[in-house]
């Protein structure tokens, strides 16, 4: 699992992310489901040689397997909670990020879809 807190969602942090991964996981292909969000999918968006974004239908987030992980975070860690500061927030973001990315059968669970064994 490959995580980044970004101070944005647009089409240069995208970039970012995507040349982060890129370079994580260099010896291999990687096809990475997006939903249709505009900076997947823009002009500006610069896609490494080992990597196929392929979209998801829209308005189908639970089809992606990146939702039922923030759905985890957001039960676990962030319902019913203030927090005094966005410090505090991306402390607690980062470490139940660790979290679950250390709990590999419980990753799985989440993530593994049928669709997605077509292809392994």
């Amino acid at each position: 699992m490959v995580s980044l807190i970004l101070p944005f969602a647009d089409t240069s942090m995208m970039n970012l992310f995507l040349t982060h991964v890129s370079h994580t996981f260099s010896t291999y292909f990687l096809v990475i489901q997006l939903d249709q969000a505009g900076w997947h999918s823009a002009k500006d968006l610069i896609i490494p040689e080992n990597i196929r974004l392929i979209p998801q239908p829209a308005y189908s987030p639970e089809l992606n397997p990146v939702e039922h992980i923030w759905e985890e975070l957001r039960e676990k860690a962030f319902s019913n909670r203030v927090f005094d500061s966005l410090d505090t927030v991306i402390d607690t973001l980062c470490d139940q990020l660790r979290q679950l990315e250390d709990n590999s059968k419980l990753l799985h669970s989440m993530t593994y879809f049928p669709h997605f064994r077509m292809v392994s």
